[in-house]
């Protein structure tokens, strides 16, 4: 049987941190599922599932959390996935110009109507011939049964007057 955990880690950023965690996964005979990581404001942050024969996850969970030698914080959660939920799984890309709070007001919208985040990336990236920051998401969410991909355009378009939103 298998052990499935969810790793977050954090630490400054330096060269051999991923060999570091890699080691510690296959040195207890472990695999590497998936993972997003990423270099924000000079630390080191990643997320990822690992599985290991069930009788080694206790010593991968020790040889992780000795990783805090190295200087990364490193928490472990067992994988308790549920049953794959009802409702449309859509990408959604949304883009507009940057101002304070349109996170919030987007992660409001899609809360209020019961739609779950199973992804989301932002990014600022400079808007084509116009010199200005624009905002820029991308993810993938999960629908609840009763709403349709128009009525999620629709309520994020009221977001902001000037979002253009993608969802496929």
């Amino acid at each position: 049987m298998k052990a499935s955990l969810v790793l977050t880690i954090l630490g400054p950023d330096r060269t051999g941190l991923v060999d570091a965690v890699a080691d510690a996964v296959a040195g207890n005979g472990g695999s590497w599922q998936e993972s997003r990581m990423a270099r924000l404001a000079g630390q080191f942050a990643g997320i990822l599932r690992v599985e290991c024969p069930s009788e080694n996850r206790e010593a991968l969970e020790k040889d992780l959390a000795n990783l805090g030698d190295r200087g990364l914080t490193v928490m472990i959660a067992h994988d308790a996935s549920l049953a794959e939920a009802g409702g449309e799984s859509l990408s959604i890309d949304i883009t507009g110009h940057d101002e304070p709070g349109i996170v919030k007001r987007i992660a409001s919208t899609l809360a209020g109507l019961g739609v779950n985040v199973e992804e989301l990336q932002t990014s600022l990236e400079s808007a084509p011939m116009a010199g200005h920051l624009l905002f820029c998401t991308r993810g993938k969410v999960r629908l609840p049964d009763n709403l349709h991909p128009g009525g999620l355009i629709e309520a994020l378009e009221k977001v902001g007057s000037d979002l253009t939103v993608d969802v496929q």
